[in-house]
């Protein structure tokens, strides 16, 4: 069976400074038509921040769309400047955390929600952090504050729900698997 869903209209409603809002009117499979909300994003870049000690660093902030405030690893949109991804989370890196890397891995990649959004989200993995001295600037509505946590710390925080975005359960779930292949 052919699964494809045919565009045969499609309208946006609104564009934002990180997504547009778009509606497609699409052919089924059966012949039948139905309507696609859709929301357009250019990508983002997660970053798992190791410290030489085997900790990993985590931003603190609160996310108004959730109404909480949560730990996250690093992370950041990619602009129409970058030309690659791993620009996007190096800058991401320094602007939220003061730190830049050494070594700068890509890890894997996912979409976040393809049922509604074509986000896809990078995930770096960085060792041999240095602090900078002067860090790019965070941005103007960027409120937050930097934890380094052990494993046990932050699988503390996950028990507590004050890690829950997907990005982040990502991360420490790889750091988990990643800990049990050292052993």
């Amino acid at each position: 069976m052919d699964f494809v869903e045919k565009t045969v209209n499609k309208e946006l409603i609104y564009k934002g400074n990180i997504t547009e809002y778009w509606v497609e009117k699409v052919l089924l499979p059966n012949g039948k038509k139905a309507d696609r909300e859709i929301v357009k994003h250019d990508g983002a870049v997660a970053i798992m921040p190791f410290t030489a000690d085997g900790k990993m660093v985590f931003v603190k902030q609160f996310r108004k769309a959730i109404e909480k405030t949560i730990l996250e690893i690093p992370a950041g949109k990619i602009d129409a400047t970058d030309k690659e991804p791993s620009e996007t989370g190096k800058r991401e890196l320094e602007e939220e955390t003061g730190f830049r890397a050494a070594r700068f891995d890509l890890e894997t990649s996912f979409y976040t929600s393809p049922g509604f959004t074509n986000e896809l989200v990078y995930i770096y993995r960085a060792e041999g952090l240095t602090k900078v001295d002067q860090p790019l600037a965070q941005d103007e509505d960027e409120f937050i504050e930097i934890l380094t946590l052990s494993f046990e710390e932050a699988w503390e925080a996950y028990e507590q729900q004050l890690i829950i975005d997907s990005k982040t359960v990502f991360a420490l779930f790889y750091w988990k698997l990643t800990r049990q292949t050292k052993n």
